[in-house]
């Protein structure tokens, strides 16, 4: 036993340190799914409590999902790329692969009461654009050297469930936030390369799950936007002096056993984005950066439906597939502004499988592909900006149960 334990915190523990090089852009800047399984079923997890990561889908989900724990990364490569007059991408961000760790636990304490932890990360504004000759970025005239943005968000999700009925639970997960941010080659806008900056916050995710017959299961989830604490080292870029909140978020879905083998699953998922200042603000608002009313990226608002389905094809193997399509939040106006945060991705196709070695132990892997996606807008001076980008990843996790 006390070796188990030993094995759990050494996971906790790495999970954390390693979320440190946390990088998105998917549905925006949050991943389109969280956990192996969930990314190979295009994301669809409200209403599935096959793992451990109740505190980031629905932590209701925890009370049906057993005692086990699981630790997984992933190989994320986004290709982001900008230019401009409508030429082909004059300029391609250097960072390209990033390395994403992930953690669920959860444990039945009776047979209502559960409790759980989940160890995610958000991210996506990660770029870095070499410098063109003359010394000016793809920000031209508002823009010198190199050109970056560095966003990297942390969240350990402790939950707690519990069994209203026989078969429908209610569950919460209080949020602790890590944010870190760094931005470079915005000296024009009055932010002179001043490093990495720090933030934190506190918020929760609620949720209800419920097996309406044996064939039904369904889910909700949501979380009210999380007040940070400000960059205060770029209280000149981000609208509200520094600010920089989580928006708010909401998953509803369903699971279907359409036979002994084979279940679909479907989520509905609204991300507001446009409540957030430095996030919705218009690039093109009139007051400086850094103003209450300032510029923001412009990001509007997110619905994004995720289909999957699994087939349990003999007890040591399951097979999985999705599809997640999301809106694009750039509006073409916004395009220059976004070369630093491209996350124009509408559509996600992806794969997954499981194999039980034994009924105590599980690998699973997924691997997915975002389609490539492009918007066009003015830009400062004349001219039309182009931002565009795709994606590929791969997962591998390891489960245990106990």
């Amino acid at each position: 036993m006390g070796k188990q334990i030993s094995w759990q915190r050494a996971a906790v523990a790495v999970a954390v340190l390693a979320a440190g090089g946390a990088a998105h852009a998917t549905n925006g800047y949050m991943p389109h799914g969280f956990g192996i399984k969930a990314k190979g079923m295009g994301g669809a997890s409200v209403a599935l409590a096959h793992d451990g990561f109740a505190g980031v889908n629905n932590p209701a989900s925890s009370a049906f999902a057993g005692n086990r724990w699981e630790m997984g990364a992933e190989i994320f490569n986004p290709k982001r790329s900008a230019g401009y007059d409508g030429t082909p991408a004059q300029s391609t961000s250097g960072r390209e692969t990033f390395l994403i760790p992930e953690f669920g636990y959860n444990v039945a304490l009776s047979n209502k009461l559960s409790l759980g932890l989940t160890v995610y990360g958000n991210g996506g504004m990660n770029t870095s654009y070499a410098p063109f000759p003359d010394g000016s970025n793809l920000l031209g005239p508002a823009g010198s050297g190199k050109l970056g943005v560095d966003l990297m968000q942390l969240i350990i999700a402790p939950t707690l469930a519990y069994k209203v009925a026989e078969n429908h639970s209610i569950g919460v997960s209080p949020l602790l936030v890590y944010q870190r941010f760094k931005a470079y080659g915005l000296q024009a806008f009055g932010v002179n390369n001043p490093g990495n900056d720090h933030s934190h916050g506190l918020g929760v995710r609620i949720g209800y799950f419920g097996k309406l017959s044996d064939m039904v299961t369904v889910g909700a989830s949501y979380a009210p936007k999380i007040n940070m604490s400000k960059f205060d080292q770029y209280a000149n870029l981000f609208a509200e002096q520094g600010d920089f909140d989580i928006p708010e978020n909401y998953t509803v879905g369903m699971a279907l056993q359409v036979t002994p083998t084979v279940q679909v699953a479907l989520d509905y998922q609204g991300i507001h984005y446009s409540k957030v200042a430095s996030i919705g603000n218009s690039s093109s608002a009139m007051a400086p950066f850094g103003a209450a009313n300032g510029p923001g990226f412009g990001w509007q608002d997110v619905n994004v439906v995720k289909l999957g389905v699994q087939w349990q094809m003999n007890p040591q193997w399951t097979l999985r597939a999705g599809y997640n399509d999301g809106d694009n939040p750039i509006r073409s106006s916004d395009a220059q502004l976004n070369i630093l945060a491209p996350g124009v991705i509408e559509k996600h196709y992806t794969f997954g499988a499981t194999y039980a070695p034994s009924k105590d132990e599980e690998w699973s892997v997924a691997l997915w592909h975002g389609k490539n996606n492009a918007v066009s807008g003015p830009a400062m001076g004349g001219g039309t900006a182009t931002i565009q980008m795709k994606q590929n990843g791969f997962g591998l996790q390891y489960a245990r149960k106990f």
